[in-house]
């Protein structure tokens, strides 16, 4: 590790920024009280805001057809969390990154964790992969994971679930992510009920695994690599999966993994209600899992997701909601850290406007069957412009009012250039 953005860099800019930075909150303020808003109360909640970032979100995705290395990008894990430390102190919002085994396996989990500790980093959620062979794997996938016909699959896919949750016992991680391709592409090919049951069963033994504190998301996808049945193909599956495996088990909510016209909001509400929202995979598609930038096609509907989740978290009746938050995308255009900032930041604006919904008005719409008052009470928090709050969240927790403005000022990508050619 050589080059790093320096402390006085970010804080030279934002000296030069700080004062129509302060002009600009000040107006927003006013805006506020005169809606009989608590200016104090929201910034104090949006100074909080936090987000995963994912390991291999830090270096260039892939596309079905190729995949284009970005100059400079990390080389291994230790260069992953160099880059994950870098956008951190630009933002002050991502603290965690969440690593995906077997990727980023090393051979000593605990001079990881503690080169981490030093960049000012902690580890999310474990990630395993049964959704593709590795170099010297045993068996195949290629007709499933989890859910296999065969016995000895199923238990090389549960062994490698329980090595990474010993991983990531060492790593001081608290939560194992479960995603797999296994289904078919073909009708005939799989049976719909046998295969669910060797979910279950496979799922069980990696349950039994966890250790105490810990959680199992499991994450829903409707199709990829299976194209006509997926095991586990939308949150109906998945919170069945959830609930018959205990209260530890959960449901997670990718915004790319649901087939167009799914009302995604609906769905948050859904697990919330049943108690089993474990978190986010936050991304953007006009596709289907395209896993573009967060808020980069629909802002809106990232809102009114956020909207439900600080709905449940002002709600006394919602107990022990704590969902996780993790960005999951593929940066294929955009540099990465550029990539990431500009999703955090996106997330950071739909979580603060939906601080800024006025509940009670919403709520008494809402009883009084008024969709006008109802939706007014939504789209005048969505429109009110809170990027001065986005800025000042960030000098206020040591962060750069423009990340990305001091990251390109800061030469970080050329100098990495140097270092990893």
């Amino acid at each position: 590790m050589n080059f790093q953005i320096s402390a006085e860099l970010i804080e030279q800019h934002n000296r030069r920024e700080r004062p129509g930075l302060m002009r600009a909150e000040a107006s927003l303020r006013r805006e506020l009280r005169r809606r009989k808003l608590n200016p104090d109360r929201v910034f104090l909640a949006a100074r909080h805001f936090v987000v995963a970032v994912p390991s291999w979100g830090l270096a260039a995705g892939g596309t079905r057809f190729a995949r284009f290395a970005l100059p400079g990008e990390p080389r291994d894990i230790y260069e992953k969390l160099e880059d994950a430390a870098a956008l951190h102190r630009l933002t002050r919002q991502n603290p965690t990154v969440s690593l995906h085994l077997p990727w980023d396996r090393v051979e000593n989990p605990a001079g990881l964790r503690a080169y981490a500790r030093r960049l000012g980093l902690r580890f999310d959620a474990m990630n395993s992969n049964t959704f593709q062979d590795q170099p010297g794997q045993k068996l195949s996938y290629k007709f499933g994971s989890l859910c296999h016909t065969d016995p000895a699959v199923r238990a090389q896919a549960v062994a490698h679930n329980l090595e990474v949750i010993e991983i990531g016992k060492k790593l001081g991680s608290r939560a194992l992510s479960v995603w797999i391709g296994d289904g078919g592409n073909y009708p005939g090919q799989v049976h719909f009920r046998r295969s669910f049951d060797r979910y279950l069963e496979s799922l069980g033994k990696i349950y039994a695994a966890l250790p105490r504190g810990w959680r199992l998301y499991l994450e829903h996808k409707p199709y990829e690599p299976a194209f006509y049945f997926t095991v586990n193909a939308d949150w109906g599956t998945s919170y069945v999966a959830a609930a018959s495996l205990g209260p530890k088990a959960l449901c997670l909510v990718d915004l790319g993994h649901h087939l167009p016209g799914t009302n995604v909001e609906a769905v948050v509400a859904r697990l919330i209600r049943q108690g089993k929202l474990g978190g986010f995979h936050f991304n953007d598609a006009q596709y289907g899992d395209d896993d573009l930038s967060a808020g980069a096609i629909n802002p809106y509907r990232l809102f009114l997701v956020m909207n439900e989740l600080v709905d449940a978290a002002q709600d006394p009746a919602v107990k022990n909601f704590h969902p996780a938050f993790l960005l999951d995308q593929s940066m294929n255009l955009k540099d990465p850290i550029e990539d990431l900032i500009q999703s955090t930041e996106a997330l950071h604006r739909a979580f603060i406007k939906a601080l800024l919904v006025d509940r009670a008005a919403l709520s008494r719409a809402q009883e009084k069957n008024d969709p006008a008052l109802a939706e007014r009470a939504l789209k005048q928090a969505f429109e009110t412009d809170v990027t001065p709050w986005l800025g000042r969240v960030r000098l206020e927790n040591g962060g750069a009012i423009d990340p990305i403005g001091v990251f390109r000022q800061s030469g970080y990508r050329r100098a990495k250039i140097k270092e990893r050619a």
